[in-house]
């Protein structure tokens, strides 16, 4: 190959990775925002009300 080609190979090469970086770094990011507290909507206010949830049943529980 000639060195032409070579640096096209390498462009290909480079963007291709630099488009799967940003790619998964976006899908990342979105997975992220699941852990954050936003008003009652993420994963984690969810979880955040069924911890609360267990000790009021735990609490209910040892009083018997």
């Amino acid at each position: 190959m000639t060195a032409p080609e070579w640096a096209g190979f390498a462009a290909g090469i480079t963007t291709t990775l630099i488009g799967l970086l940003a790619g998964f770094r976006w899908l990342v990011k979105g997975w992220l925002n699941e852990l954050l507290p936003n008003g009652g909507k993420s994963l984690k206010d969810q979880v955040t009300r069924l911890e609360q949830r267990l000790d009021e049943l735990i609490i209910v529980i040892n009083r018997k």
